[in-house]
């Protein structure tokens, strides 16, 4: 998969993988890595991957940059679990080259917004070996009733950061609470924001993400 890169220091030891969101590519948060304020000691890859063409339901089948097919504005209906799970593949890959590369699963991040926050969280809960944490910025947790059979227990105690809108009209944020409960009743340690915003990213969520990396990357 091709993927940006950026690297916040030499001989990395600690890696996040960023999925963007429908329609975007990996340019779309590559320009936050020096916003986020990590401390210099952490030598970070942060690795941007560009999302597949492929035709979008609900946008009439329009070809676009996507994680998996969107059929329905009610995103828990009709969910493209192949797509779904074909992405989940490519993610775990990108973390095996990671792992090539030297850096241990529980120095690696995986991260998204709206649809790539999807499969962030989709893949880091059954994901075979503990990950530093999972952040979900603007999103849900696709495919729920699945998880509690396939969950990993390595990944029991993983951090999750989950963030949302509360003007977010793409991604509703009841839906985004409610993959919150969820996870919290499955005993996952799930810390949440809410900000005053649309379905975006703020100044304030930057900053509580970058103290959030620093912690969980330490």
């Amino acid at each position: 998969m091709n993927a940006i890169e950026i690297v916040t220091g030499s001989n990395p030891t600690r890696a996040v993988i960023w999925l963007h969101g429908l329609g975007a590519d990996g340019h779309d948060f590559a320009p936050i890595v020096p916003e986020l304020g990590l401390p210099s000691f952490l030598s970070v890859r942060f690795v941007f991957p560009h999302a597949p063409l492929m035709p979008v339901t609900i946008n009439g089948g329009y070809v676009m940059p996507a994680w998996y097919d969107v059929k329905s504005q009610d995103l828990r209906q009709e969910e493209d679990s192949k797509g779904i799970r074909v992405s989940q593949q490519a993610v775990e890959a990108l973390i095996q080259r990671e792992l090539a590369r030297g850096i241990e699963p529980s120095s690696i991040v995986l991260a998204g917004f709206s649809q790539g926050g999807a499969i962030a969280l989709h893949t880091g809960l059954r994901y075979n070996a503990p990950l530093a944490g999972v952040l979900a910025l603007s999103t849900y947790l696709p495919l729920p009733h699945s998880l509690i059979t396939e969950a990993s227990p390595a990944n029991a105690a993983v951090p999750v950061f989950m963030a949302h809108g509360t003007a977010d009209s793409v991604i509703p944020p009841c839906q985004g609470a409610a993959s919150r409960d969820l996870l919290r009743q499955l005993d996952y340690a799930v810390e949440w924001h809410e900000y005053a915003m649309a379905h975006s990213v703020c100044a304030a969520e930057i900053t509580d993400i970058g103290v959030w990396l620093a912690q969980v990357l330490a």
